[in-house]
Order: C-alpha cells, then sequence, then structure tokens
C-alpha cells in the first residue's frame, strides 16, 4: 500500500467513529424525546387512563431506545477499535482482484 492509500484509510476511520457518535447521540435525543413526551402526558393528563397507558408505553420505548443505542455505539466502537470493518474491507478488496 502507499503512504496515500494509507492516510485515505486512517481518514475513512475517523469519519466512521464520528458517524458512529453521530449516530449514538441521534440514539440519545430521541429516547430523552420519548420519555419528555411521557412526562407531558404524566403531567397534564394523569387523570385519563388511556393518556396514562400511553405515558407508560413512550417510558418504556424511550428506555428501548437508550439501550439499543448504548449497545450499538459501545459495539460499532469496539470493532473499529479491533479494526473488523478495516478487515473486511480488505478482504473484500482480495476477493474483486
Amino acid at each position: 500500500m502507499t503512504e496515500g492509500s494509507d492516510v485515505r484509510d486512517q481518514l475513512a476511520l475517523e469519519r466512521t467513529r464520528l458517524a458512529n457518535e453521530r449516530t449514538f447521540l441521534a440514539y440519545i435525543r430521541t429516547g430523552l424525546s420519548l420519555l419528555a413526551a411521557s412526562a407531558v402526558l404524566f403531567q397534564f393528563f394523569s387523570t385519563l387512563n388511556a393518556y396514562l397507558a400511553v405515558a407508560w408505553l413512550l417510558v418504556a420505548a424511550g428506555g428501548v431506545v437508550l439501550a439499543v443505542g448504548v449497545w450499538r455505539f459501545y459495539t460499532v466502537r469496539r470493532r473499529l477499535n479491533r479494526g473488523c470493518y478495516v478487515q473486511k474491507k480488505q478482504h473484500q478488496l482480495r476477493d474483486e482482484s
């Protein structure tokens, strides 16, 4: 490999790390929005049972989204640090040639 392709690979890896962080922040934002919506329902519509049921569903959905986001972020980060994605790319390039 040439020096230019090594730099290009490192920059691509850094872009992938930044994309992983942006995706993680999107999961966090979505989970917190669901939790905030449930708080609004609990605060202003606590006398209606249908709204309470929806509020509890939003709490559960928000928790699931947060958990999936954290799990996905650390899984992708671990694979990037191990070089799994880079190795997969190199294997694909070898198979094509």
